[in-house]
This record gives structure tokens, sequence and C-alpha cells, in this order.
């Protein structure tokens, strides 16, 4: 369970046996998300490209809906409102 679990945390790409395979950096979901959301922000296909190959497409996408939910979060507590009234001023939505 737990080998499953660092599976869908951290990615583990490199397909070589382990005594030939490069030193290379793992990232987490949270780097990775940060850095996906930072650089579609920024419209760097480089960084985006590059950091959504770290971690797996499911991990990526929980990473940034936690990202999403703890950036609500802040600006709502910021803009003393409630996430719901924030979350649907970024998207452009009316007032529920």
């Amino acid at each position: 369970m737990f080998s499953r679990l660092r599976r869908i945390l951290v990615s583990d790409r490199v397909s070589t046996p382990s005594e030939e395979r490069p030193r290379t950096r793992q990232h987490n979901i949270f780097e990775a998300a940060a850095t996906y959301v930072s650089a579609c922000a920024e419209d760097d296909q480089r960084q985006i490209d590059e950091s959504s190959g770290w971690v797996s497409p499911e991990a990526l996408s929980f990473g940034v809906s936690e990202l999403a939910c703890r950036a609500v979060i802040a600006l709502a507590r910021e803009r003393d409102e409630s996430p719901q009234t924030v979350a649907r001023s970024l998207l452009g939505l009316p007032a529920a």
C-alpha cells in the first residue's frame, strides 16, 4: 500500500535499473502543482511541459486542486469574504 501511495505522490519516471539510474531529483505533488500553475499564469509552455511530467497526471490534478483550495481560503480571509464568493469572483461568475 505504501509503495503505491509513494508512486502517486512522488514521480519515479526513470525505467532503467537502479544501478544504472541517473541521479535525478524527484519532485513532490505540491512542488509540481505550484510550478505548473505559476507556469500557466506566466504562459511558460516549456515549464508547463516540464512540471507536468514530474508526477502522474492524477497526482498533479490533486496538487492543483489543493493549491486552488488554499489560494481561495487565503484570499477569502484577506478579503473577509466567503470562499464561495471569492471562487465565483475569480471565475467571473455572478454571486450565488
